[in-house]
């Protein structure tokens, strides 16, 4: 009966510090199988409910996330004001814009903006084993889809100018 009681104690108390972490444990490691295994899960859920973009945590070390990212289609623009971005194409085609002007802008969050697309900025052919970043406070945004793109994408935060 103790041992159950201890073991009841330790479980508590990690679920609370993860609670104030922010979060569940860190994620530091997923094979090639089961990232062939998120890839098929994705792939499912664009079929069956026609979805622009579909995010699973990859890994999480925090302050950092790593997403899946399964375009099938277009979907809107972002600005992420206090992080970069960093995109590896694992697969697909595409085209990635950046800087110009976020059109139809509106808050998402606290941190973050969306659009229904991008007045000006730089277009970038992007394909498997292409790397990006997108600094803080860029518009961006996957502008043209010309085979399912699946990337991997890491938020940076970054120091704000001014905020400590």
């Amino acid at each position: 009966m103790r041992s159950i009681s201890i073991c009841f104690a330790v479980t508590a108390a990690t679920a609370f510090l993860f609670a104030q972490r922010g979060g569940g444990p860190d994620v530091t490691y997923k094979s090639a199988a089961e990232v062939a295994s998120m890839i098929a899960k994705a792939k499912a859920q664009d079929a069956a409910k026609a979805q622009p973009t579909i995010v699973q945590n990859l890994l999480s070390l925090a302050p950092y996330k790593a997403n899946l990212e399964y375009r099938a289609s277009v979907g809107p623009a972002a600005v992420h004001e206090k992080e970069a971005e960093l995109f590896y194409v694992i697969d697909g085609s595409g085209t990635l814009t950046t800087g110009g002007k976020l059109v139809g802008e509106r808050r998402q969050n606290a941190e973050n903006l969306q659009g229904t697309g991008i007045e000006g900025g730089h277009n970038q052919p992007v394909s498997k084993g292409d790397v990006a970043i997108v600094p803080e406070n860029t518009p961006h945004q996957f502008t043209e889809i010309k085979q399912t793109l699946v990337l991997m994408s890491l938020h940076v935060p970054r120091p704000v100018p001014g905020e400590k």
